[in-house]
């Protein structure tokens, strides 16, 4: 498989599945509605994604860097959200 076809899936991926979090995001700021949104979730979640991320870096897969770097802005946004929730309401 030609190299430049590898990288081409790889991205569409990268885009398809951190695009995936843009509604959540969108709707979290919109709303500053978190009630439904797991925090146990969020967490395990971010981690994941930066050792997601930090793995990329090692084996120099840039797809796998670019799409965790913005999946885990997009995820944290959620997780902050979240967090600054919990501590405003009891």
């Amino acid at each position: 498989m030609p190299v430049w076809l590898e990288a081409a899936v790889g991205y569409l991926a990268a885009c398809l599945t951190t695009g995936a979090f843009v509604p959540q995001v969108w709707y979290c700021w919109k709303t500053r509605d978190t009630r439904s949104i797991s925090l146990g979730m969020y967490c395990l979640f971010c981690t994941g994604v930066l050792l997601w991320l930090v793995y990329g870096v090692m084996v120099e897969q840039w797809p796998v860097v670019a799409a965790n770097a913005v999946t885990l802005a997009l995820a944290s946004s959620i997780l902050w959200l979240k967090i600054r929730d919990r501590q405003v309401k009891p």
